[in-house]
């Protein structure tokens, strides 16, 4: 693989100051106009950087005035891309990254791709603070099969200096002992150290209980035989290949019985099954043997995660969940881009990539990342979004990880506590026991449903979570329904109910609603007015540009995605935003006469029939999983993924 240090060697390194100067007299009315621009807060002379700046691809790096990385970036076109962080028009995110900016450094390449790949090394070297981060430097576990007169099995990490053969790498350590604890089952191979198996005078427990042939005493030249033929089939079974090992251990049993060896036939009958048991108990398998990789991310509260499933020969070997922080840029196209990127251009995973990564979405740079992979492996490694049939079941299985690594993640006590801390801080409140969040959820104005959700110190308070039906109003009247649902909610205020911090989802239309009935209720009941918030959306409803203002003084705080408060922010937003649509879909669902059944194209009366009469009524229906419609008489996959989407749209 190309390294950073050969990237800057071969290729034109231009470094560029902050000092750099520039006599504006000297310049025409365009360059006059160009220079126009914004400047950084600390002292950048953007025009001046960016006229030195070459058409051509390349990689550069943004330092801070002590002379820390703080971003990393590629281009195709090293100008267009660095002038577009100095535009007037910019979000706040990189607003903040350009105000940091002390000067600029970059490197040209001959192509896209070598750009690509020295951002990479440069973003492990540097680990800039407004990159996606992605740390993730263990040695992958392997299984050994030794190279000796009796070999064995291992579990190994580290380096590879005992002589014999890897199978691997795999993706946790758990899929390794997991596997030998199955292979113990059926190839009766010894797995005890080296130590023990010299100096042992007689077979140990485990060869008493079959599990091990006992190569540690002297053995007849039967026996030899037999081993060797163990170790044979395990090494074909390591090697994908067991399909073989059944047609051969079917043959072998076969032989012994044509010979009237019946104890021996017993003996392989009994490992024949038990192999066969163990692929029909891979929940999660494919009669296709493909290699693939399946990425999905999720993204909430401020959070990501990245859940990549390893299946090889067409099972899940293992999986995994990545949290890598936000990027400073763009949504989750761009986290996926910059994950792939740091996950697959490394040295110690060329021996892991497999013929075929499934994405939820396609990248932008995917022709790129597919040529950088190339290079780095040797071979092509191709990149699908669009997928059916098996893929389809595995990327659904991946974004189903995904959500559910979040919620875990976003849910940890760890996690609560610095969150709140932070919040704490910044709002100069202390004491935080009791926050609510109040959202509005409709469909044109019609059946409103507003969301009142509850969060401690440790979380979620799940049982103390409300919903309010929403009558009397000008149907789409987001500021009188706010009004409603609060006046409702804080009509008899009780000191052991008082909320510390009270969320509102909305600008200063809804804020105003809150001062107003907050302000009247607390002071009738002579009860402490809580510190009432605004959750604002950004521009372009972007997560991450939200402007929090506190009632009455107005105060608005723009935080970044990094700050463990705004975290904290939108997940109570998140969470209040769905338990209002939740409430609100439940609402417009018993509304309808008809039956959802009756709008899925496919579904007529009899299939409707058959579909309530076999699984037992609509609810059952609603329970069921696509492997119970397919059970259904006249339901083939394709139409029981259509009823299943159908029951489940969100």
């Amino acid at each position: 693989m190309t390294s950073s240090a050969d990237l800057a060697s071969a290729h034109l390194k231009t470094v560029l100051s902050a000092e750099a100067a520039t006599d504006l007299t000297a310049m025409s009315p365009k360059q006059r106009n160009d220079a126009s621009q914004p400047v950084a807060e600390g002292g950048f002379d953007a025009p001046a950087f960016l006229r030195t700046v070459p058409n051509r691809p390349g990689s550069y790096r943004m330092y801070d005035a002590k002379g820390t990385v703080i971003y990393v970036g590629k281009a195709k076109d090293l100008r267009k891309r660095l002038s577009q962080y100095f535009l007037k028009q910019v979000a706040p995110k990189t607003r903040a990254l350009v105000s940091h900016i002390a000067h600029i450094e970059f490197t040209v390449t001959f192509s896209e791709t070598e750009a690509l790949i020295l951002e990479n090394n440069l973003i492990k070297q540097y680990q800039p603070r407004y990159n996606i981060l992605l740390r993730d430097d263990k040695s992958y576990p392997y299984i050994l099969l030794t190279d000796e007169k009796h070999p064995a099995v291992y579990y190994h990490r580290g380096a590879q200096r005992i002589k014999g053969e890897y199978f691997g790498p795999f993706p946790d350590s758990t899929a390794v002992k997991d596997s030998l604890r199955i292979l113990q089952k059926i190839f009766p191979i010894r797995q005890c150290a080296q130590n023990v198996y010299e100096h042992r005078s007689r077979p140990c427990l485990l060869a008493q209980l079959g599990k091990c042939l006992a190569p540690c005493v002297p053995m007849t030249d039967k026996q030899e035989l037999h081993y060797a033929k163990q170790v044979k089939l395990l090494r074909m079974f390591l090697n994908g290949r067991d399909q073989e090992v059944l047609h051969d251990l079917t043959a072998s049993m076969q032989q012994y019985a044509d010979a009237l060896e019946f104890e021996e036939a017993a003996r392989v009958r009994d490992q024949l099954l038990a192999l066969r048991r163990i692929q029909e108990s891979q929940s999660v398998s494919s009669e296709e043997a493909f290699d693939l990789d399946v990425i999905a991310s999720a993204v909430g509260g401020g959070i990501s995660c990245v859940h990549v499933l390893f299946i090889r020969r067409g099972r899940i070997l293992g999986t995994r969940s990545y949290f890598p922080k936000l990027p400073i840029e763009g949504g989750s196209s761009e986290l996926l881009s910059s994950f792939l990127m740091q996950f697959y251009l490394n040295d110690s995973r060329a021996r892991m990539f497999p013929k075929e990564i499934v994405l939820q979405n396609k990248l932008e740079d995917e022709s790129l990342l597919e040529q950088a992979v190339y290079k780095l492996c040797g071979r092509e490694v191709k990149f699908s979004h669009r997928v059916i049939g098996d893929r389809a079941k595995y990327l659904r299985l991946a974004e189903d990880n995904a959500k559910t690594a979040l919620h875990a993640k976003l849910s940890s006590s760890a996690t609560a506590k610095m969150r709140i801390e932070s919040l704490e801080a910044i709002l100069q409140i202390s004491n935080v026991k009791r926050m609510e969040c109040f959202d509005i959820s409709h469909t044109q104005g019609e059946l409103t449903v507003a969301s009142c959700v509850v969060f401690g110190r440790e979380g979620p308070e799940n049982s103390r979570y409300r919903r309010f039906n929403i009558e009397g109003i000008t149907p789409g009247d987001d500021f009188a329904a706010m009004h409603q649902v609060l006046t409702r909610r804080f009509r008899e205020v009780k000191q052991g109910e008082r909320p510390d911090i009270v969320f509102i989802d909305g600008g200063k239309g809804q804020l105003a609603q809150a001062e107003e009935v907050l302000g009247q209720a607390f002071k009738r009941a002579d009860v402490p007015l809580p510190l009432i918030v605004a959750v604002a959306k950004g521009e372009g409803r972007k997560e991450g540009l939200e402007t929090l203002i506190t009632g009455f003084t107005h105060q608005e705080y723009h935080l970044t995605l990094a700050d463990p408060a705004l975290q904290l922010v939108l997940h109570i937003r998140d969470e209040s935003h769905r338990f209002a649509i939740t409430g609100h879909r439940g609402r417009r669902q018993k509304a309808r006469t008809v039956s959802t059944l009756e709008h899925i194209p496919g579904v007529g009366p009899k299939r409707r029939q058959a579909l309530l009469k076999h699984l037992g009524g609509r609810q059952e229906v609603m329970r069921a999983g696509v492997d119970e419609l397919v059970k259904v008489p006249g339901i083939s996959r394709e139409l029981a993924q259509k009823v299943y989407d159908a029951m489940h749209v969100s």
